[in-house]
């Protein structure tokens, strides 16, 4: 009886944890029923959403940044096509012109252009005159009559003996015939390209175009300013340039010589030498994309913030960063006049665009902006206080203020500005001024294209 008893007790021991540890389990199912939602609930549902949701976001987002650029894109082409459209039914229109005498400024003769007609009769007459040394850069170059012409008389004076060396950009002459591109022996030529090895592409760097314009004759003759080489400029735009003569060219000679050097193996070297030195009122600045120095931006901020009574600019592509918008915005609240003249429909449509995105705020806050009509402009100069000014190749958009090689004259006198002055007011004879409220009014998908393409500032 006993060992059966023992054997009776052991049994219902045993089976009295397993029923204890049955009713754990259990317990614990119940809980787990308890803290997860029957799957055909409310909550399980919208759990089971979110759980899809966060799977699919990185698609999503991929998703709409594709839907975005390709809205983008479609916008800037049909603004192409209008653009195009409108440019082929509109006639070409000539605009008001006059001519300057030189002035001197610290020993440096200085005579400015408004169109191309007497400017490059007078680089093809320096050219001509030519004795030691010819540097001609250019950001674009065409192979037409005007382009031969300056092609042709560059031979003839290095076929004399004299040292011809011309730079020009690659990328700006894709479409120039590659015939013309090709130079006798005895002109050094160099298309500037900056893509020299596979890996450079991932430097952004080396994206910068060299879109400087200048031409120094035997280091005492230089021209400086924003138009390129070709018969389109010749007779139809409106740009500025400036011939100077005296120390300032030969500085600007010895800028060709140091970036031609900087960006040529020591075998094509320039072996010339120009004085460098400082002078008080006329100097130049230039962006230098490789060592990421852009002091062209800082002089056009530096300058606006010290302006008292006036402020005017003439910009061909005008897409102004945060820190110019407010350094010409604080102008005008403080009672500088503000006055921004640009093309209205330029070359570029894209770039029309996204400037327009900035045109509400400046004109709320006291800027006047005029826009130039039937031809097109594409100066890039500044006027202040009446008496400092700035002619050169510099837009005020991110490509030319933190990106290119661009060059820029600035010039402290009464009598430059003077005649600055005065081509400004005639350009304004051949343009419209903007109101805050004519522009308030415009059609909405005006607005609606300027919000679309608003993200692509940045790369232009």
């Amino acid at each position: 009886m006993r060992g059966g008893y023992r054997t009776s007790f052991a049994a219902a021991k045993g089976s009295g944890v397993s029923r204890a540890k049955a009713g754990q389990t259990i317990a614990a199912q119940a809980v787990m029923s308890n803290s997860v939602p029957p799957s055909n609930s409310p909550a399980a549902r919208a759990h089971e959403y979110i759980a899809r949701l966060r799977r699919r976001s990185p698609r999503i987002v991929v998703r709409a940044a594709g839907a975005m650029i390709i809205v983008q894109l479609a916008t800037v082409g049909v603004l192409m096509l209008i653009s195009g459209w409108r440019k082929r039914r509109q006639p070409v229109g000539g605009f008001p012109s006059m001519e300057f005498d030189e002035v001197e400024v610290e020993g440096n003769a200085i005579r400015l252009y408004g169109s191309g007609h007497r400017l490059f009769d007078d680089m093809l007459r320096a050219i001509d005159g030519a004795r030691h040394s010819i540097l001609l850069e250019t950001y674009i170059w065409k192979g037409d009559k005007l382009g031969q012409e300056f092609k042709q008389r560059l031979a003839a004076r290095a076929a004399a003996g004299v040292e011809v060396y011309v730079l020009y950009d690659h990328f700006a002459n894709l479409v120039v015939p590659r015939a013309f591109k090709r130079f006798p022996t005895n002109i050094h030529a160099v298309a500037y390209g900056s893509f020299l090895r596979p890996w450079h592409v991932l430097d952004p760097r080396r994206y910068a175009r060299d879109h400087r314009k200048i031409l120094v004759v035997d280091g005492e003759t230089a021209f400086i300013g924003g138009y390129n080489i070709g018969e389109l400029y010749r007779l139809q735009w409106r740009d500025t340039h400036v011939r100077v003569r005296g120390p300032e060219a030969a500085r600007l000679g010895q800028d060709f010589v140091d970036f031609w050097n900087d960006h040529q193996p020591d075998s094509r070297a320039i072996r010339l030498m120009f004085r460098r030195g400082i002078q008080a009122q006329v100097d130049h600045r230039t962006n230098d994309a490789r060592r990421l120095l852009f002091p062209i931006r800082d002089m056009y901020v530096h300058a606006i913030d010290r302006a008292e009574r006036r402020v005017w600019i003439t910009n061909a592509y005008f897409i102004p960063d945060h820190v110019m918008e407010a350094s010409l915005i604080g102008a005008a609240k403080r009672g500088v006049d503000v006055q921004v003249l640009l093309p209205f429909a330029s070359n570029h449509v894209a770039a029309d665009w996204l400037g327009r995105g900035f045109y509400a705020k400046l004109l709320n806050n006291g800027v006047r902006i005029f826009c130039y009509k039937q031809a097109m402009i594409h100066a890039k100069t500044m006027t202040i206080d009446d008496e400092w000014s700035t002619v050169g190749t510099a837009n005020l958009d991110r490509l030319s203020q933190i990106g290119n090689y661009e060059i820029n004259l600035e010039v402290y006198d009464q009598a430059f500005a003077a005649q600055m002055e005065r081509l400004y007011e005639l350009d304004k004879t051949n343009a419209f001024e903007l109101t805050p409220s004519t522009w308030d009014r415009r059609p909405a998908y005006a607005k609606l294209g300027e919000l679309v393409l608003a993200p692509l500032r940045p790369l232009f």
